[in-house]
Parts: structure tokens; sequence; C-alpha cells
């Protein structure tokens, strides 16, 4: 009887099991099916698959970044310059210090050739680009927005000058006579412009501009020849970085040395002291100028705050808005600037 007892109970559990476990089993097929195909896991792995394809089209990006431009002291209007092509003339000159030609980029306000003007000199603004190596092309953009101004006679005329940096913007490369391009800029071009246009061919009729690498340079060379210019505005420079190459003896990487002392926060120590005695007599009229959102805006404040330290006067303009960009800065703001230098020209009448 124990033994059919036996029999008899587990065969219904048995059976029961069989009854239970079959639709569990279909049960967790359906439930895994439902996690496989649903919308929700589609979306997962579709965010599986698109970041595989974002990782590898990082990887792509990095292998195909471009390499550095290559230098040219000559930089000829292509195409991409339609929009300004008609309002700026490219020349050249040749360098007596490198026996090759070295191009420029000038823009003569409509003014210069106006029967009204005839024989009118005026006065220049030099303006050095940004970015590393250099071209006479770099931010001749800009000449849009000068213009307009010109045109409509909001500000007196000036021509604008844009520079060549050399191989290392606007720097004096140590032992490497090819990469002078401070020296090129202040013994050659200027000499040359002077030589060749209707210019006022005296500190009072120079003013000196440049934005991010060009702003280091304006504020490097406003600096260095204070004799030269009558109006400097640096623009957006990168002067943390200028203030590494101080620190470390004229090194901004371990690639790249400069001369000890070349550098936006020594040289203003130099001009304060009066180094030369060129400060007594030539006294720089400064405009410091940077966009909020910039990111060197930090850095300018910073530097602003080291002028200020050592009593070199000086105006600023923030730009609310404003990113890196100088076109932008001079779609928002560029007639302040330009209002800065012609008020600070002593222009013969």
């Amino acid at each position: 009887m124990t033994g059919d007892f036996t029999r008899d109970f587990e065969r219904p559990v048995m059976h029961l099991n069989q009854k239970i476990t079959q639709p569990l089993i279909f049960a967790s097929l359906i439930v895994f099916s439902w996690v496989v195909c649903s919308p929700v896991a589609a979306q997962g792995n579709l965010k599986g698959e698109n970041q595989k394809s974002q990782n590898s089209r990082g990887k792509q990006n990095r292998k195909k970044k471009k390499p550095p431009a290559e230098f040219k002291w000559v930089n000829p209007l292509t195409k991409n310059d339609k929009e300004v092509g008609s309002l700026v003339k490219h020349d050249t000159f040749k360098s007596l210090s490198l026996q090759v030609d070295v191009g420029y980029c000038i823009y003569l306000p409509p003014q210069y050739d106006s029967d009204n003007f005839k024989g009118k000199r005026f006065p220049v603004v030099y303006y050095l680009h940004g970015g590393r190596p250099g071209s006479e092309r770099k931010s001749i953009r800009l000449v849009s927005e000068i213009d307009k101004h010109m045109a409509t006679k909001k500000v007196s005329p000036m021509i604008y000058v844009f520079v060549n940096g050399g191989p290392v913007s606007h720097y004096n490369m140590p032992n490497d006579p090819q990469a002078q391009g401070a020296d090129i800029f202040i013994k050659e071009l200027i000499p040359h412009i002077d030589a060749t246009y209707r210019t006022i061919a005296e500190r009072k009729g120079r003013g000196l501009e440049g934005f991010s690498q060009g702003g280091r340079g304006t504020a490097r060379l406003m600096f260095r020849y204070p004799e030269l210019f009558c109006s400097a505005a640096p623009g957006g420079g990168g002067h943390a970085t200028e203030k590494k190459i101080s620190e470390n003896n004229g090194a901004e990487s371990d690639k790249l040395k400069f001369s000890a002392g070349d550098n936006t926060w020594d040289l203003a120590r130099g001009y304060a002291a009066g180094r030369d005695g060129k400060t007594a007599k030539r006294r720089l009229r400064i405009l410091v100028y940077v966009g909020s959102e910039g990111f060197n805006y930090e850095n300018n404040l910073q530097w602003m705050e080291h002028l200020t330290s050592l009593k070199i006067e000086h105006q600023k303009l923030i730009v609310p808005g404003a990113k890196h960009s100088a076109m932008e800065i001079y779609q928002k703001q560029g007639l302040d600037i330009m209002k800065f230098h012609a008020a600070n020209f002593r222009v013969d009448e």
C-alpha cells in the first residue's frame, strides 16, 4: 500500500511539474522575444551600434587629421576670396634679408583715388592675423566690415595692411634666419608700404592690431616699438601661453623656444620701466578687446590686471556673447575698434 501510495503521489507531482514547466518555458520565450525585439531593446542596441560607429568615426577622424599647412611667404588671392577680392589688392616686395618675395594684402579706402583726396596721405592700420604658420590672406574677410564703415563715412578713411607673420606667426625665432617674421614686418614691410602708397609715414599715422596669435604679436610688438605706433589694439590674445613662455625662460613647449623676455608679460614690464627711454616719449594708446564667450576671455582679464598693476594705461572692450572669432567681434563692434584708431591718429590737414 505504501508503495502504491508513493507511486500514486509521485505520478501526479510529475504531471504537475510538466504542466507548470511547459507554460513557464513558453512564457520565458515570449519575454525574451519582447526584450530582444522591443523598441526599448532596439534603442539600446542602436545606441550600442551608434557608439561603435562614433568610435569608428573618431578613429577615422584621427587618422584623417590634416598635417600643418605648408608655409609660404607669398599667398595670392584665390577664388575663395571672391567676397572681398574686389576690395583688397595682393602684392609683394623683395625682402633684402631673405632674398625672396614676401606677400601682403592691402585695403585702400574709397577716398584714396577720389578727386577730393588727390595727393592726400592716409593713416595705416597694420593687421596681424591669427594662427600659425603665417599667411597674408588669413584675416582679409574682415575687409567686408571695414569697407562697410568706410563707405558710410562712419569713420575717417584709413588704409589696412594685412601682414604675413612668417613661419611662426609674428615671432623672431632664435638661430633661424628664415623665420624672422617680426623683423620682416617691422624693418621691411613698413618701409615698403610708406614708399609705395600715400601713407602718413610717421608714428602719428600708424596703428597696430591683431587677433588671437595676432593679438599676442600686437602686444609684443607695440611694447618693443612704441616709437612706431600711436595706437595698438591687441585682441583675444593667448596671454596664458605668453605667461608660460615668460615663466619657462622662453619655452612654449619642448619643441618651441623663443628668446627670453620676448613675451607679452615681460615686455609690458620693460615698457613700464621705460626701457631705452622710449616709454617716456612714446606713450601708447592701447585698446584690449576680447569676446565674453571666447576661450581666451579669462586670461585677457588677467593680463589686463597685469597692465593695471604696472600702471600701463589701456582701454578695455568686452564684446558680449562673442566667441573666439575676429569676424564675429568685427560684426558686433568693429566700428568701435576702428574709431579707436581714428581718434588716436594725428592726421595733418
